[in-house]
């Protein structure tokens, strides 16, 4: 082993023990040093501190200890394996450049893996390029992931590639205000409950945030730009989805499938195919949020039930509402319904309500839905007729969504969003409904 520069590190930081706070006592070690042998024979609690330089990995942390950095501190994994192994409680791995771990995802490579034995883990101000997975949380209890800088490794198939941070079987952990992008999903998080994911930023990914079976557990502040999905919360409940944003994402931004029991407000949804997807998702209540420019508002499927949809604004959607089904839907709550930019109506009680009620799709709407090659006929008089009809004839309508108190004005976003995420609420927002 190369213990010589560890030596001479550990006797550099003996001499200046007393400048720690508390009398803490901090060990440097140098470039070159053998990291393994130094963490092999740390006390338990002790502080190692690495000066800036290239150190070999992979590693195994055993033993409650903290590892820190300073700027220019990297830890090369060269393709092999975990390159941080923590095993042990209350370590803390802090201000480190992290690159290259394995590439299995049958062995769980990542930079940094937090056993289930390491609870109470803090991985803080990190840099972590070109690895499998960047943190995976795999059953660590109440571990901290914060303020990390994580570029994923990007496989030639997308599904070879790993996470950003991967949190499993893990109640209590947070995961708060990490810059992600680059491979498969941003946030991963799989059987767990009690998390909190807030604070994130997410690009250049498939998922943002992507939730299996993980409840009782809060998703708010996080901004997604341009994945292919920004929020895809899949058989979880009792969640607090709230003041998230989602920019540009393809398909969808928001995306709940078999996810019941939770209060999703103050979101934002702005441009895509879809901005919000709700699939046999049950008792759920949508509030207060923005969903604009999408080529369909919300699409809604007739195996959801329960779910209260109240102070929304619909702007500028190609559809606003896609349901296809034979049940009115009352879409408001309390005598207090949703904005919608296309709806022409008139408040002559100045209540802020509007006169009539309002109804996103018709007749016409599902023939196309069910035929898309009506699309040809879509001026004909004969649809003109039919839509006439349906307005003078209010039981020719099929079913679907009715807005019985739809609002005048958009309603107050809570949220408040900072100018660099790139997807602000616009100024309509301000309305105070």
């Amino acid at each position: 082993m190369r213990l010589l520069p560890y030596i001479r590190g550990l006797s550099v930081a003996l001499a200046g023990a007393f400048l720690h706070p508390a009398g803490a006592l901090a060990l440097e070690i140098l470039p070159g040093s053998d990291l393994q042998a130094a963490i092999a024979q740390a006390p338990s609690g002790e502080v190692l501190e690495l000066a800036p330089g290239v150190y070999d990995g992979p590693v195994r942390i055993d033993r409650p200890l903290a590892l820190k950095g300073r700027a220019g501190v990297v830890i090369e994994g060269h393709g092999q394996g975990r390159t941080i192994d923590i095993t042990a409680p209350n370590v803390t791995v802090e201000g480190l450049t992290i690159r290259n771990s394995g590439r299995s995802l049958a062995r769980m490579d990542a930079a940094i893996f937090l056993e289930k034995t390491a609870p109470n883990a803090v991985v803080r101000d990190n840099v972590l390029q070109g690895n499998l997975v960047g943190v995976y949380v795999h059953g660590a209890a109440n571990a901290l992931v914060e303020n990390n800088d994580i570029s994923g490794w990007v496989a030639q198939n997308l599904n070879d590639s790993g996470n950003g941070i991967y949190v499993w079987n893990a109640p209590g952990a947070k995961v708060l205000d990490n810059d992600i992008t680059g491979g498969r999903d941003g946030i991963f998080v799989n059987v767990s409950r009690n998390n909190v994911f807030k604070g994130n930023r997410l690009h250049g990914v498939r998922f943002g945030i992507h939730y299996m079976y993980t409840n009782h557990s809060e998703v708010s502040d996080n901004v997604s730009i341009g994945n292919h999905a920004g929020y895809a919360i899949m058989f979880s409940d009792h969640l607090i989805i709230n003041g998230n944003v989602s920019k540009g994402d393809r398909d969808h931004g928001l995306l709940f499938n078999y996810a019941n029991d939770s209060d999703i407000e103050g979101n934002v949804v702005r441009g895509g195919d879809k901005c919000v997807f709700i699939y046999n998702a049950n008792k759920n209540r949508f509030s207060r949020n923005w969903f604009e420019d999408c080529r369909i508002g919300v699409q809604f499927t007739a195996g959801s039930e329960r779910n209260v949809m109240t102070e929304n604004a619909f702007v500028r959607n190609w559809t606003q509402v896609m349901y296809v089904g034979t049940r009115d839907l009352e879409w408001s709550a309390n005598g207090r319904g949703n904005y919608w930019s296309d709806n022409p109506a008139f408040d002559l009680q100045g209540r802020g309500i509007a006169d009539t009620p309002y109804r996103p799709n018709d007749l016409v709407d599902h023939i196309l839905w069910r035929y898309p090659a009506a699309k040809l006929l879509v001026n004909s008089p004969a649809l003109q007729v039919l839509r006439w009809a349906q307005s003078a004839f209010p039981n020719l309508h099929p079913g679907g969504v009715v807005d019985s108190f739809p609002l005048m004005q958009p309603p107050a976003i809570p949220a408040a969003f900072s100018a660099d995420s790139g997807a602000k609420v616009p100024s309509e927002a301000a309305g105070n409904g």
